[in-house]
């Protein structure tokens, strides 16, 4: 992170990226002499409300993230920066995007957590358009233009006001990753009985295993001998808030209606109450390691993955088996997972894996059947995406000839996808 004061005296010229983070009322005008070179420009955790028209002269500005800030309206300016293709405003007060606020080149798009009910038609006319972040709004709907978006692999429209499912997004051919709990339309077939109440009193929380947006997971000792669970188990102690895939409640219900399978996180119990809501869990052997990262800037949609890591193909051909295993079972018990990526995947040396993280997960077995099929078609193409980014990190990748177990699974991800 910079400083305003290296801005300021001119120390930071031919920079890239610039983040500052001080309270700024006001957009420090200085930023336009780094206009030759700035690509990433970071204004979050400030307080503005405003963008100068002057920012169109960044020329090679390609992201921008302005996230808990004071914005209640998108800044039309971005429309005029010709190479802007990531935009962030997360957590502001945005209720009005005007149709000229988005950039032609637009790929990324986040505006989670605000008070927006209404996007506008040119939504639909960003024909490079991948990722579109909406949860936490007050959508009534979306626009029709949004059936042109050919290249959305990815939407978040959890917690907002939508009155019944989007139908125009089963039209879009590369449309992956989904999530829509926590809406008007949605219901809850069940209400979070497949497991046992314990209280916050039951357990010792110990050290942190690892945090996402929806919550912090713990390991903890169990201490109530009335119930048969293990001595150690794994907490996730959800976040009391809109996150970036929706509400804790929804988690959790998804959590809980997909059931018990082999190579999922197993739910041992939960807890409801008025300290917070959380989810016992069965602990995870050390053995176990992520098998993939998060995507990138660059990647968008796409996971990455640890420089030099590569698989076999017979440990991709198991772990693909096993996936599609888990897949199946999701949607026979019309759970969504909405966020089926290798960096939710756990594996262990003999590439047997554990699948995680609910977080995006909307459950479905209320909709007509249409609709049913549609989405579990959308969650078909990210096992397919899935099997391709493994298949990105064979070591018989770039073979002359390529084996035939190789193949059968690029034919695979391709039926899938298409």
């Amino acid at each position: 992170m910079q400083t305003l004061e290296q801005l300021r005296k001119g120390q930071l010229q031919g920079i890239t990226r610039l983040q500052l983070s001080e309270e700024l009322k006001e957009f420090p005008i200085e930023i336009l002499e780094l206009a030759e070179t700035l690509e990433i420009l970071d204004l979050s955790n400030n307080q503005l409300r405003q963008l100068p028209n002057e920012l169109s002269q960044l020329k090679n500005l390609r992201i921008i993230f302005a996230s808990n800030n004071q914005f209640t309206e998108l800044p039309e300016v971005l429309g005029q920066c010709p190479k802007l293709e990531m935009v962030g405003f997360k957590a502001n007060q945005i209720s009005h995007v005007p149709s000229n606020s988005l950039p032609e080149t637009l790929r990324w798009l986040i505006l989670t957590d605000n008070k927006i009910a209404e996007l506008p038609d040119s939504l639909g006319n960003k024909p490079r358009l991948q990722k579109l972040a909406l949860a936490g709004n007050q959508l009534t709907s979306l626009p029709k233009t949004v059936n042109q978006l050919n290249a959305l692999e990815l939407i978040r429209l959890s917690a907002n006001a939508l009155a019944e499912f989007p139908k125009q997004l089963l039209e879009l051919p590369r449309l992956a990753w989904i999530a829509f709990s926590g809406n008007p339309f949605c219901q809850r077939e069940k209400e979070f009985e497949t497991v046992p109440h314990v209280s916050f009193e039951d357990l010792q929380l110990n050290q942190v295993l690892g945090q996402g947006a929806s919550g912090v997971i713990s390991h903890a000792d169990w201490k109530n001998t009335s119930l048969d669970l293990p001595e150690e188990v794994a907490v996730k102690v959800f976040k009391g808030e809109i996150t970036s895939d929706g509400y804790p409640e929804d988690e959790l219900q998804a959590c809980l209606q997909a059931g018990t399978h082999d190579n999922l996180i197993k739910s041992l119990a939960q807890i409801s109450e008025p300290a917070g809501l959380a989810l016992v869990m069965e602990l995870i052997p050390n053995s176990f390691f992520n098998l993939g990262l998060p995507p990138s800037l660059q990647s968008c949609t796409r996971d990455t993955f640890e420089g030099g890591f590569s698989l076999s193909i017979e440990e991709i051909s198991k772990i693909v088996t096993q996936m599609t295993d888990v897949f199946h079972h999701l949607h026979r018990n019309k759970v969504c997972h909405g966020d089926l990526y290798a960096h939710n995947v756990l594996v262990n040396d003999s590439a047997d894996m554990i699948f995680g993280d609910f977080g995006a997960a909307s459950v479905y077995g209320y909709l007509p059947q249409p609709l049913q099929q549609g989405i579990f078609n959308i969650e078909l193409r990210a096992l397919g995406f899935f099997i391709e980014d493994l298949l990105s990190i064979c070591d018989q990748h770039r073979s002359v000839s390529k084996c035939k177990e190789f193949q059968k699974l690029e034919q695979q991800a391709r039926q899938y996808i298409n």
